[in-house]
């Protein structure tokens, strides 16, 4: 039951008997702030001066009809509440020209998760976390790693790392479910007494439910936001094959890797659209139609790998290169966004300049979707696509309509939009694409996610570990189907991976919605699916993948309801205290998975959650709720099974054809 009640100068609201909100004189609900705020803005990553200017606590409080509000100094935020199932969505109404700060009860031993893509760890309690899109590389890090010695490489802290999709989205292993309505740059603050949320504008609602598991925190959450995200039933078949290179060298390393039983059920070409070659590496020519030099028949080209049963993927971004084709015509049409002066807005990634598309130009968004997406890609026969980027928009640039400082948030959101519009318009049931940035809404419209680029090495900041906290926070967030690079991306110098970290991170991706590798940024210099002293290792994995199709298909069918496919350790518990290792997983509801992240290790040990589990490599059983040692070589990284789960046999026999 909800109960509001304004009493002498305070406020309280509660859901069954749990404070969600409250206000007092000395500890307001409210406060105005007045600010003045600059940005730096280099290759995506942002850095922001603040000077306050004004701070008024909005220390009294009254009732007006239906409304709450909350005053002082002649300044006021009125509220008014909805009911919502279990709980209460506030709406807000602010001055024009303010920020407003928020205050929540903190609960003692209470963990908070959410947040959107938090890569460095899960639990966000006694940190401060930006809710601003940004590049989650820096390269000052990548040069770091390469020119300093592993051992005195200090991995970054949570509050110095960047995301490409953070979502003012949180929920607490109490059971509470916080979301606020906003666009705005921001930050929320889980301190040991109080929880504090600000935002550049006032919101325009704070959402609060109250649930009693971490699944029917996400029922309620799906509710909220609509999540539309989906997979074809093709890419269940097997491995999507990152290569590139031009025909020859795409179909030679796809073909070896069929001819050697592997189950590769796509082909993705990022340099479909030509290379770019920099000092950071091999990168793709942004103009978005076929390269006539690397793929001069790409239609006979898909047609040979359609005829194997290998479906065709591409790569596009909101950007065009500086001065390419598709660069120069768009730029007479107006269709890039500009600078005050009236002239072109270039943003620059690693070496090179680029235009950036405005996506609030109906006639910019309805030539992308017709000619680049529909005509350029589609009607050649690609099945799918890299969305890229999305996190790049200048806060301080022209658009066509609207506020560039209130839409950068929501850039990634709007290029999901026109793809999949695209998509839709088209009628291509079977195609798809994924997704990089994103923010609250991105569930809506991009089918997949997947968590950006990591660095090819083990590192908990930026290497494969830090996957899974990504996943699981954007799982609580309500983002449900996500997946990685096979491999990582970012190399430069000693930093690059050998065939066993690549194997390592294809054995995690075996057991996930999705497995996708990719060359990296330095093709010739890290380890590839079918390498010699690889290809083994990826032909049973490939095969694994594809013989879990019908259990991963029930993980696709849920993730679609709104329920996380990779969830953390403590899931079950409902206790982010009780979580044994941050780097465990359930996929889906019956399988537990446990990645190898040291290099060398033969064996792993596990803490695995209460009930019985089948040991998928060796039918062993082992008793959950304790810690054992199991074996971990090469190619069979530590995954489990319900002993009585309804997809048993099937995990059983996949495991006895291998």
């Amino acid at each position: 039951m909800l109960q509001s009640q304004v009493r002498a100068g305070s406020w309280m609201l509660e859901q069954d008997k749990v404070l969600l909100a409250s206000h007092t004189v000395d500890r307001p609900f409210a406060t105005a702030v007045k600010r003045e705020k600059s940005y730096q803005e280099n290759r995506g990553t942002y850095k922001e001066t603040v000077r306050e200017t004004a701070r008024i606590p909005l220390t009294k409080v009254k009732r007006e009809g239906e409304e709450i509000v909350f005053s002082d100094e002649g300044h006021s935020l009125r509220m008014k509440a909805e009911s919502r199932p279990r709980g209460v969505e506030l709406f807000l109404t602010g001055e024009e020209g303010w920020a407003y700060e928020f205050s929540l009860p903190a609960m003692e031993d209470e963990c908070v998760f959410g947040g959107g893509e938090q890569y460095r760890q899960v639990n966000l309690r006694g940190e401060r976390v930006k809710n601003f899109v940004s590049e989650h590389i820096k390269a000052t890090t990548i040069l770091e790693k390469a020119l300093v010695p592993r051992a005195l490489y200090r991995e970054k802290k949570a509050a110095s790392i960047g995301t490409y999709a953070p979502m003012p989205v949180f929920v607490t292993d109490s059971g509470r479910l916080i979301r606020f309505d906003t666009a705005s740059d921001g930050w929320a603050d889980f301190g040991k007494e109080e929880y504090r949320f600000q935002y550049d504008r006032c919101p325009a609602s704070l959402t609060l439910q109250k649930g009693g598991s971490f699944q029917e925190l996400s029922a309620l959450l799906s509710v909220q936001i609509p999540n539309r995200q989906y997979l074809p039933d093709w890419c269940l078949d097997g491995m999507i094959l990152g290569a590139q290179g031009g025909t020859e060298e795409v179909l030679r390393k796809t073909f070896s890797l069929l001819d050697a039983g592997a189950e590769i059920c796509g082909v993705w070409s990022q340099d479909w659209s030509g290379c770019n070659k920099t000092m950071a590496g091999y990168q793709v020519w942004w103009n978005w139609e076929a390269d006539e030099k690397l793929y001069p028949d790409i239609r006979g080209m898909i047609r040979k790998l359609n005829e194997r049963g290998v479906k065709f993927l591409a790569y596009i971004n909101p950007y065009l290169v500086r001065d390419s084709r598709l660069y120069t015509y768009c730029k007479d049409k107006g269709y890039l966004i500009t600078r005050r002066d009236g002239s072109i807005y270039h943003i620059k990634s690693t070496t090179f300049d680029a235009g950036m598309l405005d996506l609030t130009n109906p006639e910019a968004v309805r030539y992308i979707k017709d000619q680049l997406i529909k005509k350029n890609m589609l009607e050649l026969g690609v099945s799918g696509w890299m969305a890229d980027f999305g996190e790049y928009l200048p806060v301080d640039c022209v658009l066509h309509d609207g506020d560039p400082a209130e839409l950068h948030n929501l850039w990634p959101v709007l290029w999901a939009k026109v793809n999949r519009e695209a998509i839709e318009e088209y009628g291509a049931k079977d195609a798809f694409f994924f997704s990089r940035s994103g923010y609250t809404g991105i569930q809506t419209y991009a089918p997949i996610l997947w968590n950006g680029d990591q660095h090819t090495d083990t590192t908990r900041d930026y290497g494969m570990p830090c996957v899974m906290p990504a996943s699981f926070s954007l799982g609580f967030s309500g983002v449900t189907m996500l997946h990685c690079d096979i491999g990582g991306f970012f190399s430069f110098l000693r930093l690059k991976r050998d065939g066993e970290l690549l194997t390592r991170w294809m054995e995690m991706c075996t057991f996930s919605l999705l497995m996708r590798s990719h060359e990296s940024i330095r093709p010739s210099a890290n380890a590839q699916p079918y390498d010699e002293d690889v290809r083994d290792y990826t032909v049973r994995l490939t095969r694994i993948h594809k013989a879990l199709k019908p259990y991963i298909a029930r993980c696709v069918y849920l993730a679609s309801e709104g329920l996380p496919a990779m969830r953390p350790d403590f899931w079950e518990e409902m206790d982010g205290e009780d979580s044994r290792d941050p780097y465990a997983y359930f996929f889906g509801e019956e399988m537990f998975v446990c990645p190898v992240l040291k290099k060398g290790a033969v064996k792993r040990k596990v803490y695995l959650p209460r009930g019985k589990w089948v040991h998928f490599w060796t039918g062993k059983t082992y008793k959950g709720g304790r810690k054992h040692t199991v074996p971990a070589p090469l190619g069979e990284t530590p995954v489990f099974y319900r002993k009585d789960g309804k997809f048993a046999n099937l995990f059983r026999e996949a495991a006895a054809e291998l």
